[in-house]
Order: structure tokens, then sequence, then C-alpha cells
């Protein structure tokens, strides 16, 4: 599974979540199922509880056949 990131996510990723790594997207995309997003007919939502932790983590993507593209990820709580 290929990670690809949009401008917004890079963006937001450098200034102010930090915290959130790339392991805990890919967590929260393969133990959660796929929602499909509120405002986009394209984009998939995730959202799981990280370990250890416990914090929710939404993270909003795209997914093709060879790539995931992630649009974008926050905390929920």
């Amino acid at each position: 599974m290929k990670i690809v990131y949009s401008e917004h996510w890079i963006k937001k990723h450098q200034k102010k979540r930090k915290d959130i790594t790339d392991d805990m997207i890919e967590y929260a995309i393969t133990s959660s199922g796929q929602l499909k997003d509120k405002h986009w007919q394209d984009a998939l939502n995730a959202i799981s509880r990280i370990p250890p932790s416990g914090r929710i983590l939404k993270v909003i993507y795209k997914k093709t056949q060879e790539k995931i593209f992630i649009i974008t990820a926050y905390w929920l709580d």
C-alpha cells in the first residue's frame, strides 16, 4: 500500500499535527471500515482508536488500486 499526501495534509502536518505519524494513519485505515464521506462522493473516512494513547483518529482519504491518497487526518477528542 503506497501512501500519497495532499498539499493540505503536508501543510497541516508540518504546522499543527506533528503528533500524527504514518503508522497511525495506516493503522486507522486498516483497522476501520470504509465509511463514505459526507461532503465528497469519492472520498472515504476511517475512524479508529489508536493504541496505546486511546485517542480517536479520523482519516479522510481516496483509494485507488495501487495508492491511498491522504486528504487530511485529525484527532476527534
